[in-house]
């Protein structure tokens, strides 16, 4: 299995040359470089699948990285049945994303730039995943973070994207905090960083306290909680997830490579991966299961009345996001990581189907200023439609097999919150069809409400966006089939696959209670179309008296709870107050300053007052020198 290292050594070789000679040589040609490295990826991830499934497996250092003392870190590679999952969805969405890029970024003038960026993300990603070490790992969840603060603030001459590209940056470095913390506190406690032997020592540390500020906390728990806020800001999850929204800014392939399918999950795969960790912390799988829910239910009441297209598909991927963390949080950690398959390739695709969009408007991003474009734009229609029914959860589709198989095991667990994160998954459900459906109904169906120019522009995108979106509609619908439950006839391939890392929890319910529980969502979802389809296609009117008749709750959410606000009150303004008023006003003014030019006046003052000692007579000189002769034969005598 050696050729797993092409893996994530070829896009960084894309990258490489990209960089170097992608502006003097290849120029309008990047593409080449960067798509034909990421399948290459692609191929040997798919070799390194069928190699798992017969029952190989890997954990291998290919150097000695740091050697300090008694710590070493090497750069070494992990492969087992989560990397090879993970392995699929980066490479398999990257690919695409790639080839779409083609047609959405042609003109461009960082043409080579993008592609640069592309595939370093594409690099970091898979050393992150591909990791034996907390360290490397570590290495990957910050190349992501750069790459992310690169690709967000792309367009660097747009004072809005470049913005973004700070907020998504900053707002990650109040988890990667947290998250580095844990990491220093998992060699203190293990003496190493590598995950084999920490995970075989954790059961040993089950009942171990430890003094954390003064205060006696449970030693799991404190690791546990550390390692999740880096999830809690990678993921955009509550009180971190106001970068994603914003980060919309960047390239529409951005927002469905980085801000999608990948990235933003490295925070689920991160809370998969230390599942020793979590589950020796009942107090950590709660926090786990009721961020989740919470943000899961906040971020879809938002995207209920937002008109940005790009933004809806945001707030819709941290509240999917949310579920992933719900199952982890219930001890369902193979339900997570399934909802995460399944979600990278429905959620690119309406990312993907939403710059098809773009292309189409000239930019235009208001679904109140669209209609009627299903004529102009089949494929494209089709398409989002159908990943519309998977994230909705309708039957048949990827993202029905993945969802129930989480609130079926949110409400069959025995977790305290279970019931209570199944139910607000069930709301969820209902609200996450309506946003969706309405969607769909404002931008493809009625009559076009943007101008005449627009619509005289309207066109079909080129194949080269149109083949990935037909290609990725593929794993829309059929990605969700290898984990089909035993319920409903299915042999759970996905979750037998991932037993060996992940467990499985067994349902605490009859067959006859897991179908209710998934009639209740099924209802949920067509419930949440049949609504949309009422209020946007029906009544029209409707919609516009419902937010003057509840003008105080429609504020709330069109303005996302006044979030921002918030932490530009409590923590934005005091800080730049103090920047100017203290750092700038007083240490840099009056402190440094003071130092940097009052020693420098105060050696200038002393040579002027010594500057008048040179008075250029022959006997001042003179009675100087007598002078200091006599002191010095006056202190020889007192001694």
């Amino acid at each position: 299995m050696n050729y797993y290292l092409l893996i994530p050594f070829l896009p960084l070789a894309a990258f490489i040359i990209n960089i170097l000679f992608g502006k003097s040589i290849i120029r309008d040609k990047a593409h080449w470089v960067a798509i034909a490295a990421v399948a290459g990826s692609w191929v040997v991830s798919v070799a390194t699948l069928t190699d798992v499934l017969s029952g190989k497996s890997l954990n291998q250092d290919l150097y000695t990285w740091i050697l300090s003392g008694g710590f070493k870190v090497s750069v070494g590679f992990l492969i087992d049945q989560l990397t090879t999952v993970m392995l699929i969805v980066v490479t398999t969405c990257s690919m695409l994303i790639h080839i779409y890029s083609v047609g959405y970024m042609h003109g461009d003038k960082g043409y080579y730039r993008f592609f640069s960026y592309l595939s370093l993300f594409t690099f970091s990603m898979l050393m992150l995943v591909m990791a034996n070490n907390f360290l490397q790992l570590y290495f990957g969840w910050e190349g992501v973070g750069l790459c992310s603060y690169f690709l967000i603030g792309y367009y660097f001459n747009k004072k809005s994207a470049s913005d973004a590209g700070k907020k998504a940056f900053i707002v990650n470095r109040f988890g990667d905090f947290g998250f580095g913390l844990g990491i220093i506190i998992i060699f203190l406690t293990f003496g190493t960083v590598y995950y084999e032997p920490v995970f075989s020592q954790a059961g040993a540390f089950a009942a171990k306290t430890v003094n954390f500020l003064g205060y006696d906390v449970h030693l799991m728990t404190l690791i546990a909680l550390l390692l999740f806020c880096g999830s809690v800001g990678k993921s955009a999850q509550m009180p971190l997830h106001v970068w994603l929204p914003d980060a919309m800014e960047g390239p529409t392939p951005v927002s469905a490579l980085i801000h999608a399918a990948t990235m933003v999950t490295a925070g689920v795969f991160l809370v998969a991966r230390c599942n020793p960790i979590f589950s020796l912390s009942e107090t950590a799988l709660i926090v786990v299961a009721l961020v989740g829910a919470i943000t899961s239910l906040f971020a879809a009441t938002i995207a209920l009345v937002q008109n940005d297209l790009k933004r809806i598909i945001a707030y819709s991927t941290i509240s999917q996001l949310g579920y992933m963390f719900l199952a982890c949080g219930v001890g369902a950690y193979t339900a997570g990581v399934f909802h995460l398959y399944t979600h990278a390739f429905f959620k690119a695709l309406l990312f993907l189907c939403a710059g098809s969009v773009m292309h189409a408007m000239a930019g235009e991003l208001d679904i109140q200023k669209m209609g009627g474009l299903k004529k102009y734009m089949p494929i494209t229609y089709w398409t989002m439609f159908i990943a519309s029914l998977s994230i909705s959860g309708i039957p048949g589709f990827a993202g029905f097999f993945s969802k129930d198989e989480i609130l079926w095991l949110a409400y069959s667990s025995p977790n305290p919150v279970g019931k209570l994160v199944w139910a607000i998954g069930a709301f969820v459900a209902f609200l996450t069809a309506f946003y969706s459906f309405r969607l769909i109904f404002l931008t493809f169906h009625s009559t076009f409400r943007g101008t005449h120019e627009q619509e005289h522009h309207l066109h079909e995108s080129p194949k080269s966006m149109t083949i990935p979106l037909m290609l990725l509609c593929v794993g829309a619908v059929a990605a969700g089939w290898v984990g089909i439950p035993p319920v409903l006839g299915g042999g759970a391939h996905f979750t037998e696959f991932m037993k060996p890392i992940l467990g499985h929890p067994e349902g605490h319910g009859t067959h006859a209670e897991e179908l209710v529980v998934m009639g209740i969502s099924v209802a949920a979802g067509f419930s949440g179309i049949g609504l949309a389809y009422y209020m946007y296609m029906m009544r029209k009117d409707l919609p516009v008296k419902l937010a003057a008749q509840f003008n105080g709750a429609y504020k709330v959410l069109f303005n996302k709870y006044y979030v921002d606000e918030l932490y530009s009150f409590l923590i934005i303004r005091p800080t730049i107050w103090v920047a100017k008023n203290v750092l700038i006003g007083v240490t840099d003014a009056k402190v440094i300053e003071a130092i940097v030019n009052g020693v420098p006046g105060a050696i200038g003052a002393f040579s002027r007052q010594l500057r008048k000692a040179q008075t250029g007579f022959l006997h001042h000189y003179a009675t100087i020198m007598a002078m200091g002769l006599l002191v010095i034969l006056v202190l020889m005598l007192m001694r």
